[in-house]
């Protein structure tokens, strides 16, 4: 299995902090997220990285320099003159992809301690193009899948707006991304899009001819670090959880 980690995010919600350092290297309890995230995914088996940058993306590749790329391989996915969106940044990763493995997909503003391993095998077992992480947690945008498990929509519950994979859509439940997803091989050859696109878009289309299905973490951590306010509840937890152990 190799990795691909969405490092090229402009980090508006964090405000000045990322006015002159990338997202990716903003710290929780003195440690960047892109550390987190490649020491977590590095620690479950994974050697082979692909790591697309941005804003600053600079202080990115000297950050990894510094670490000696964490003693594992890894590819920079340049998107400096270009930011290309959390689908457009798998296309350009095609040649990455090419292969017979499963390429796990991780934001680097995730902390989560998933089992990509079992989330592989749920995966293989399957046929699955895609599977996406989930939770049952509330947030303002849901993924609609059926009883299978099968990706069938999109919905906004701010403005209650949805999306649908057909107009033959059932009943279905609301489930939150995750910010993690697996994909095979094969998914890229499959994308119909181009330039700078939305990964979730790319899911909805794609859903109509093949398995995209939806896998329930139920992980005691996870955390969004989107936001400065949220940086600060993951720091809280993660240092109540190490003094409890």
């Amino acid at each position: 299995m190799k990795a691909i980690i969405l490092a090229a995010g402009m980090g508006s919600r964090l405000n000045q902090i990322t006015n002159d350092t990338p997202k990716a290297l903003v710290e929780v309890n003195h440690i960047p997220m892109l550390e987190i995230t490649l020491n977590n995914l590095k620690n479950q088996g994974i050697n082979s990285f692909l790591i697309n940058i941005h804003h600053k993306g600079e202080k990115i590749i000297d950050f990894l320099r510094s670490k000696n790329d964490f003693g594992v391989n890894i590819v920079i996915s340049d998107e400096r003159d270009r930011l290309l969106d959390t689908g457009g940044a798998i296309l350009k990763a095609k040649s990455f992809i090419n292969g017979d493995e499963s390429i796990i997909v991780h934001n680097v503003d995730i902390i989560s301690n998933i089992n990509i391993n079992d989330l592989e095998a749920f995966h293989l077992k399957n046929n699955n193009t895609a599977t996406l992480c989930v939770r049952d947690r509330k947030t303002s945008r849901y993924l609609l899948f059926d009883a299978n498990m099968q990706l069938k929509g999109w919905k906004n519950s701010t403005i209650g707006k949805f999306r649908w994979v057909d107009k033959n859509h059932k009943e279905s439940s609301p489930l939150a991304f995750s910010g993690v997803y697996i994909i095979s091989p094969s998914f890229v050859d499959k994308l119909d899009m181009n330039g700078s696109f939305s990964i979730i878009d790319a899911w909805l289309r794609m859903a109509k001819k093949e398995k995209i299905m939806g896998y329930l973490d139920d992980s005691p951590s996870w955390f969004d670090l989107g936001t400065i306010e949220r940086i600060k509840t993951a720091e809280k937890n993660i240092i109540d959880r190490e003094n409890i152990s």
